[in-house]
């Protein structure tokens, strides 16, 4: 840390003076390290049609981090991400072995995770107040180790897409089709669900639960209104999704508002230009 502390002194900012405000150093380099997360993650996630996916991992990591809660963990967020993980894993084997549409297995898996968390929250008359701050999030409590973590899942979703984005892409087109061409469908989206899993539960205190859906939808929509291309569709989400992060954190500091729901706004308003950019 003490390389970017030194990197960004340089920066023309008050916060950015040397010796002071590491918190938002701290966030800054989170929003750097999530940004292309979710921009990446995003382009899948709109083309395979799973936006409502997104969500309901959200809610199985408020229902990890109520289990985490309950047993006493120091740190219940790993709690979460375990939990999450093995959401995705159960959802993607009832997807595969059942005949009803992906929305309808989504919402079974949605409403039960949200029932679950609230029950085991509100267990023996606790409080679930002690839950808000995941509904709004906070970035300014980033952890430097967390955001370790994040980095090297963002070089191993990096390496994901320049090993396999050619059989992601089929899979998520035409199932089928990438069957009778030897793809491993189920394990293509099995890697990929538990990559969103990891990274919506990591990212969920600091974004926060109520707009974290938004980070996975929007920055791939927006990009898909006037990409030409593959290449342009993963660029501009990308591209997007950074650019809304560090604006969003900014306004933030400056204003004193959520930064999740700042940078939501961003993207909502990069959404909106796009939109009526398309036909051009």
């Amino acid at each position: 840390m003490t390389f970017w502390y030194a990197l960004v002194d340089l920066l023309p900012f008050e916060w950015a003076q040397s010796g002071s405000m590491y918190f938002m150093k701290n966030a800054l380099l989170a929003v750097l390290v999530i940004t292309p997360l979710f921009g990446l993650l995003s382009t899948m996630v709109v083309h395979s049609r799973m936006s409502f996916f997104s969500d309901a991992l959200g809610h199985s990591a408020f229902t990890g981090m109520a289990i985490g809660a309950l047993f006493g963990f120091h740190e219940p967020t790993w709690a979460a991400v375990v939990f999450a993980i093995l959401f995705a894993l159960l959802f993607n084997l009832v997807k595969r072995r059942s005949a009803l549409a992906s929305d309808t297995v989504i919402g079974v898996f949605s409403s039960t995770a949200v029932a679950l968390g609230i029950f085991l929250s509100t267990l023996n008359g606790r409080s679930f107040t002690r839950f808000n701050a995941l509904l709004v999030g906070d970035i300014l409590s980033v952890e430097p180790a967390k955001v370790g973590v994040l980095a090297l899942i963002l070089l191993a979703v990096a390496a994901l897409w320049l090993a396999s984005f050619n059989q992601l892409m089929l899979s998520a087109i035409s199932p089928a089709l990438a069957d009778s061409r030897g793809v491993r469908v189920f394990w293509q989206e099995t890697v990929f669900s538990v990559a969103i899993a990891v990274v919506v539960t990591l990212s969920m205190t600091w974004v926060g639960l109520l707009v974290i859906n938004s980070l996975l939808v929007l920055p791939a929509a927006s990009a898909r209104n006037v990409a030409r291309n593959m290449w342009q569709y993963h660029l501009f989400s990308l591209l997007g999704a950074v650019l809304a992060g560090i604006a969003g954190l900014m306004t933030s500091y400056h204003v004193g508002g959520s930064a999740g729901a700042a940078i939501t706004m961003y993207l909502a308003l990069g959404f909106a230009l796009t939109f009526l950019l398309r036909k051009k």
